[in-house]
């Protein structure tokens, strides 16, 4: 929240002691506010409160407000006026729209009233929230007093001001009744062109009326320059996102042309993707129209575009993962075995996107990217309980229903440890703070739902569908001897490993130890730095 505190006549050092400092500690004192500084300057300071991530944005405005509401009588007689204005991430823009033309065709000012009109139209999007224009002069009536006419007629430039004043109003003065009508009093209009403004009256000498025109020279055009906006094209000119054609300015390398600047935030919680979509085509249709053909209309931001292209990727980048681990189960289990393992998937990210609805989670990149990081982990506890069914399907020790169940309690206390201990290694990211807190909260909530919900099928849809699909397995081989594990390469192979490490109780230790000193080892990677440390990298986009 920035205080916007206006103090005429106080010198900088005077508005930083009586006013911007104790407003710091008044402000310093709520709870939930990280850092409260402030700029002082002649006649007026901000100071800016910034609460911590996560706190509740109205409740944080309320407590701002009441907080200085409670305390006016630490305000200085000299403040005449304050404000708390609010800052949060939706008054960012999303979209940024740049109106250009040759400069022999359209002013400044004329640009400006141009984009002015434009983002009347704009506003009526659904869900676009705050907009404003960047950028040209706005149109302006000058007064420029003429001193000897002035001195002349024995008028000051206070008695100007105030004529100026009392003569621009529209107000209703009351009615009159009269033969069963009643006749509405208005005094005004507002002033609506220059010569308006020129046959003000002043004052009259001799009963002669001294306007303004007489005094002054009215000037009807642009405002003052303060800044100037200009926009300039490299070699990737023909690339350049426009919205529709203009006629006659094909923008060439290297030149720079006025431009003014429509910039279109959205409301909170609202689709970036489908505002960003509406507003172009909104100003797609009005070119033509309200915006001439020969003015170039340039994309300069699409955070909407950037969002759905990211997105797009991740949910391409989940399928090819989806993809992919069916393939490689279809090839190390089997068909059938690799089809009930694959049932887990869409079930599991059914729920889980169903709980991320539920607890007003959104579609993000974040939540994608925990999606496909859990997508390996939620098949293994049916990978688990098919291998052992499986496996006592080929022994036929029992009939097919024991043998399913017994396989499935066989594995049913580690698989559960194995999950839970997965799903504790991820919840501490619930209690990062600051700026990464709300990007690691959708990976917390995620995996570990996606995990739960992946033992539930495993304990659930798994033995039921591998007794449905792999009874056969069981019948086709049934004269056959029973398979014995020891016969099995892969057997073998482990034990060939791993005997030697459980023949002593010192070869074990020792092996334990090794282990041990390695973890210690690759953690003191990190704590040393040998491997750099960020939680995201940076961002480089091409922006203006």
């Amino acid at each position: 929240m920035d205080v916007l505190i206006e103090f005429p006549g106080a010198s900088s050092e005077e508005v930083e002691k009586l006013v911007a400092t104790p407003l710091e500690v008044l402000l310093k004192q709520i709870e939930g506010v990280e850092y409260v500084y402030s700029v002082s300057k002649p006649g007026a300071a901000v100071v800016t409160v910034r609460y911590f991530v996560g706190q509740d944005f109205e409740d944080s405005l309320v407590k701002t407000w009441d907080r200085l509401m409670s305390n006016q009588d630490l305000i200085p007689p000299g403040v005449t006026h304050w404000k708390v204005a609010p800052v949060e991430i939706d008054n960012v823009p999303i979209v940024l729209l740049t109106l250009s033309a040759q400069n022999n065709n359209y002013d400044s000012m004329a640009l400006r009233r141009i984009a002015d009109e434009l983002i009347i139209s704009l506003r009526g999007v659904g869900d676009v929230g705050k907009s404003w224009v960047v950028g040209g002069e706005q149109r302006r009536v000058s007064v420029y007093a003429n001193p000897a006419a002035m001195a002349a007629h024995g008028i000051t430039l206070l008695e100007i001001t105030q004529a100026l004043a009392s003569a621009n109003v529209n107000l209703q003065a009351g009615s009159i009744e009269r033969g069963n009508r009643e006749i509405l009093l208005e005094a005004g209009p507002h002033f609506s062109s220059s010569e308006e403004v020129g046959a003000t009256v002043i004052k009259s000498i001799a009963g002669r009326p001294v306007y303004l025109r007489d005094v002054a020279r009215i000037e009807d055009g642009p405002a003052d320059v303060d800044h100037y906006t200009r926009i300039g094209f490299g070699p990737a000119v023909e690339d350049m996102p426009t919205v529709g054609k203009a006629t006659g300015i094909q923008p060439q390398v290297g030149q720079e042309r006025q431009m003014v600047t429509l910039a279109v935030a959205k409301r909170k919680g609202s689709n970036a993707v489908h505002v960003a979509e509406a507003v172009i085509a909104t100003t797609e249709k009005l070119h033509g129209t309200l915006i001439p053909k020969d003015i170039m209309l340039t994309i300069t931001r699409d955070y909407g575009e950037t969002a759905n292209h990211k997105v797009n990727e991740l949910v391409k980048h989940l399928s090819f993962a989806i993809v992919i681990i069916v393939v490689l189960l279809a090839f190390s289990l089997g068909l059938k075995e690799s089809f009930i393992v694959s049932i887990a998937v869409p079930m599991t990210l059914a729920l889980t996107l169903l709980l991320d609805y539920l607890s007003g989670y959104t579609i993000n990149r974040v939540t994608l990217f925990a999606l496909i990081l859990s997508l390996g982990l939620l098949v293994d506890d049916p990978i688990v309980d098919v291998e052992n069914i499986h496996r006592h399907y080929q022994l036929r020790k029992e009939p097919p229903l024991e043998a399913l169940l017994t396989a499935v309690d066989e594995v049913r206390p580690p698989t559960i440890l194995a999950t839970f201990t997965v799903i504790v290694s991820f919840l501490p990211m619930f209690f990062i703070t600051g700026m990464m807190g709300p990007y690691m909260a959708p990976m917390a909530f995620n995996v570990p739902i996606a995990m739960l919900v992946s033992l539930i099928v495993a304990f659930t849809v798994t033995p039921w569908a591998s007794f449905k699909l792999l009874q056969s397995e069981y019948h086709k081989h049934r004269d056959e001897a029973p398979i014995e594990l020891k016969q099995t390469l892969i057997f073998r192979a482990y034990r060939a490993a791993l005997a030697p490490l459980l023949e002593t109780s010192g070869r074990a230790k020792l092996f334990l130890l090794v282990v041990l000193i390695a973890f210690i080892g690759s953690t003191l990677l990190v704590v040393t730095r040998a491997v750099p440390l960020k939680l995201l990298p940076f961002d480089n986009k091409n922006e203006l």
